[in-house]
């Protein structure tokens, strides 16, 4: 066999591995904004759905990750070929949990649609949700025509995330102060707010690892992030 054979061989491979992250990437994408439109039209049996259709997220995962070990075993990538097999790699577990979020989320909205609504609550989760699923567009885009610059540019919005968060968690620990009957709802409504604020977490992730896909090198800035409800006293908070 040739070495412009094994090449080739090798190349079809690796396309075909880096098509299912692209695929991926949809499923997830699809699955973060249903998510969060069940929440927010109470809408029972698209939470059911969301929930069924994580498990092709899964299987696909799996996939790519049992293609990508095939691929290192049969053809013996060399060091730039390796990077991308290891990026495809690590972008796909990434994407995976991102899933598992929006599993997670539509678990909570299936519980929230039988309880009252609080107040812009469900406006300002949307629109969270809105800001990491076009940061995950754009971020595949950023993979796809391997474009570092948009990568990085995507990796800095994750901070306008965590102030998000941080302004919803205010909101929730106020109402919950105010009035105990609406701790429960509330509370199921800051862990879908962490859930979004770790999918972005998640991108920021894959805009490094296309950083480096394409330098050979990660980011050598610090990771922006804006999340401080851990650090913040309570009386602080309200």
């Amino acid at each position: 066999m040739t070495s412009e054979h094994i090449l080739s061989a090798f190349d079809r491979d690796l396309n075909a591995v880096q098509a299912h992250v692209v695929r991926l990437g949809g499923l997830v994408e699809t699955a973060i904004h249903d998510a969060a439109h069940a929440l927010e039209t109470r809408d029972a049996a698209l939470c059911d759905q969301v929930r069924a259709r994580d498990s092709a997220i899964d299987a696909l995962e799996e996939q790519i990750n049992e293609e990508a070990a095939r691929l290192i075993a049969l053809r013996a990538p060399a060091a730039s070929d390796m990077r991308t097999v290891m990026t495809v790699v690590k972008i796909a577990a990434s994407l995976e949990r991102m899933g598992d979020y929006a599993k997670n989320i539509a678990k909570r909205a299936r519980i929230l649609a039988d309880v009252p609504p609080i107040d812009d609550a469900g406006g300002t989760i949307r629109r969270m949700s809105d800001f990491v699923e076009q940061m995950l567009r754009d971020v595949l885009d950023a993979y796809i025509r391997r474009d570092a610059d948009l990568a990085l540019e995507v990796r800095h919005r994750d901070a306008e995330v965590d102030e998000i968060y941080n302004t919803l968690f205010r909101t929730l620990l106020t109402h919950m102060v105010e009035d105990p009957h609406k701790i429960t709802a509330c509370m199921h409504l800051h862990f879908v707010a962490k859930n979004i604020e770790r999918m972005g977490d998640h991108v920021t992730t894959i805009a490094e690892q296309v950083v480096y896909q394409v330098r050979g090198v990660m980011p050598d800035d610090e990771r922006p992030k804006g999340d401080d409800t851990a650090v913040t006293p309570i009386d602080q908070a309200l």
